[in-house]
């Protein structure tokens, strides 16, 4: 009876220690994650207040480009551990990130056809043309006169 305790016992202890690994695992997992994001957080964090104003206005773009950097490795690090994306065939993976990029392009070309045909509609329309040559030029030029 005794040996069936013991092995019992051994089984019970071999059971907890299976899923305490197991469970550490997963713990360890998110908090890397969870200092990785708080690094890159604290590092867009410090160049938004603390680098970027003591730089010239017209260095703003390189500073955007990094926070876009930033937040791309901030959603692959989440897609990757807290979707479980980073555990998947690559062909999955690939399809993912190959559709998210697309839609990505797609609402850039978007914007820029609009901002294009804003731009051509301003300078080309006729109706807009003619109100202005009512507007007397000082208030073209941006005076301080208002159009009634």
């Amino acid at each position: 009876m005794e040996p069936t305790h013991a092995h019992g016992h051994a089984d019970h202890a071999h059971a907890g220690t299976a899923h305490a690994g197991k469970h550490s695992f997963d713990t360890k997992a998110i908090w890397r994650t969870f200092w990785i994001l708080l690094i890159i957080t604290c590092l867009e964090l410090v160049v938004g207040m603390f680098i970027a104003p003591q730089f010239p206005h017209s260095t703003k773009i390189w500073f955007n480009i990094l926070y876009i950097i930033f937040t791309a490795l901030k959603a692959f690090y989440i897609i990757a551990e807290f979707m479980h994306l980073k555990h998947e065939v690559k062909n999955l993976i690939m399809t993912i990130a190959v559709t998210a990029l697309l839609f990505i392009w797609f609402i850039g070309a978007f914007l820029w056809d609009g901002n294009s045909y804003k731009n051509l509609r301003d300078t080309l329309d006729p109706q807009k043309r003619e109100t202005q040559r009512d507007i007397p030029p000082a208030i073209q030029q941006g005076g301080d006169e208002q159009v009634k």
